[in-house]
């Protein structure tokens, strides 16, 4: 339990510190990576809360359930892109 909250925070803190300088968009890549499902949700509503701000999020991840968050999905396969359109 411990382990996690501090996981939690150290992605906040992370979070914070990009937004320390007012950005119109925001890069992460596996921001969810380390982090247990709850965790990694509340990131996610996190990044989503931020979105709706105004804050372009773009998102890097090999997790479905996280990919699932966006609105635009941009597939890459060796190197190509495969997909660049609407969650599906």
């Amino acid at each position: 339990e411990t382990r996690k909250a501090i996981e939690f925070y150290e992605q906040r803190i992370a979070i914070a510190r990009a937004l320390a300088g007012e950005p119109k968009i925001i890069m992460a890549d596996e921001p969810t990576g380390n982090l247990d499902s709850q965790t990694s949700k509340d990131i996610m509503k996190l990044f989503d809360d931020l979105n709706k701000e105004g804050i372009t999020i773009i998102l890097v991840t090999h997790e479905q359930d996280v990919a699932r968050y966006g609105k635009r999905l941009v597939q890459v396969k060796d190197g190509e892109i495969i997909y660049d359109g609407p969650m599906y």
